[in-house]
């Protein structure tokens, strides 16, 4: 990946992680829902969309693709202190830049945001988002958390 693209990922991760929190679903619902047409929409805006507030592309794209309220809020109480959305935004782009082919990258993104991973990510009572990238892509590609 280029720079360039890297950031374009880094923009678009953090963004559906935005939207999940904002709508309470799961980031594998957020995927779905923009699907892949959506998601290269997405990364094709990241350039002029990162100068505008998330808030503001966040309401624009759950209004777009009609992004329902959900029931999955790891946040509210937490205990503990959460990551940013980019803090998680950053993590699912080195994943997504490790383990894609080349010129793969969007299949992966949906790949991942759809796997289970990301909800053991998104779960901020544990200590998951902590770990190192590596154990979480291990863990990604086996298909469950690794001991």
């Amino acid at each position: 990946m280029t720079e360039k693209q890297k950031n374009d990922f880094f923009y678009v991760c953090s963004l559906i992680e935005y939207i999940g929190r904002q709508t309470h679903n799961r980031r594998g619902t957020i995927v779905k829902l923009l699907g892949r047409e959506g998601i290269e929409k997405q990364l094709y805006d990241a350039e002029v969309n990162h100068c505008l507030s998330c808030e503001q592309v966040s309401d624009e794209v759950i209004a777009q693709y009609r992004i329902p309220e959900g029931n999955f809020d790891t946040i509210t109480e937490c205990k503990y202190t959460v990551p940013s959305f980019m803090d998680i935004g950053k993590l699912y782009c080195i994943m997504i830049e490790d383990c894609a082919k080349e010129g793969k990258e969007v299949d992966e993104l949906l790949k991942t945001f759809s796997s289970f991973i990301s909800d053991k990510i998104s779960d901020f009572q544990t200590d998951i988002y902590y770990q190192n990238p590596s154990y979480l892509e291990c863990s990604y590609k086996a298909g469950y958390l690794l001991d």
